[in-house]
């Protein structure tokens, strides 16, 4: 039986996920709540990033950052194959002080979406073993030391030149953050923006990378990421999220993360 295009595997340290993917998909605008890290092990793709279209192959690094609008299709016609972590931003944070000196910090991003360096692909090829949970294994020291060592190389200073969300959009964007189960309309948004209908939709695609739906989408994606890795059945999450029902869910749920509502669930437990 072949193996499925995405796996979540166990991990061994809290607040890290661990996916193994072999898939010729391609992927529309997302976003996750997480930092990623990745290595691509065969064939290669291009993709939205943060810092504008990129491209990259066999032993290339891979980042991108919490929020960060991107996408992904293979070059090619036989797919391409990667390793991806995914770091709670808390996670992120906490290691980023002990790299920094300070108390606590989350001024850290990720500044390059793919990196071609051999010394940094062996650091994450040591790694990614090391956090695959299975019984009678070492504590997690091991896995502790790596990630640490690779934040070290991966994680800068956030940049002044970060794009900031404009002013007027903010209140918008903050309704659809504090409640994306909520349904609201195009013309409440632009009011909260002090804008018309047209100004406010290409305000704020222009600073998010999605339409104002798209993005609300993303925000009860999240949610119901949350939700389901919680332990709530996928039909709860899926209306406690904001979807019709969890076909609904599912048909988001695929799209943005290559793997289903249950196969996510099964994973998690």
């Amino acid at each position: 039986m072949p193996a499925p295009p995405f796996t979540l595997l166990p991990s061994r340290l809290p607040g890290v996920e661990v996916v193994r993917a072999d898939t010729a998909r391609s992927f529309a605008r997302h976003v996750h709540d997480q930092f990623g890290i990745g290595l691509i092990d065969r064939g290669a793709q291009k993709s939205a990033s943060g810092r504008g279209m990129v491209e990259a192959g066999a032993g290339n690094l891979i980042t991108v950052n919490p929020g960060e609008v991107h996408d992904g299709a293979p070059i090619g016609d036989h797919g391409r194959s990667w390793r991806m972590l995914y770091l709670d931003p808390e996670r992120v944070f906490e290691l980023a002080a002990d790299l920094t000196g300070r108390a606590f910090t989350r001024d850290v991003e990720f500044t390059h979406p793919t990196l071609h360096d051999a010394r940094l692909a062996r650091r994450f090829e040591a790694l990614f073993p090391a956090l695959i949970a299975e019984p009678a294994t070492a504590p997690s020291l091991q896995a502790d030391a790596a990630l640490l060592m690779l934040l070290a190389d991966l994680l800068s200073p956030r940049s002044s030149e970060t794009p900031v969300t404009p002013a007027s959009i903010t209140p918008a964007r903050t309704r659809l953050d504090d409640d994306p189960t909520r349904e609201v309309d195009l013309a409440t948004l632009a009011a909260d923006a002090g804008l018309s209908r047209f100004q406010f939709l290409r305000a704020f695609s222009r600073a998010t990378g999605l339409t104002p739906h798209a993005y609300l989408i993303q925000r009860r994606l999240q949610l119901a990421r949350g939700l389901i890795a919680s332990g709530l059945p996928l039909a709860d999450a899926a209306a406690a999220s904001g979807f019709c029902d969890q076909s609904h869910l599912t048909r988001h749920f695929v799209r943005c993360f290559g793997l289903s509502p249950g196969a996510y669930a099964k994973a998690s437990r």
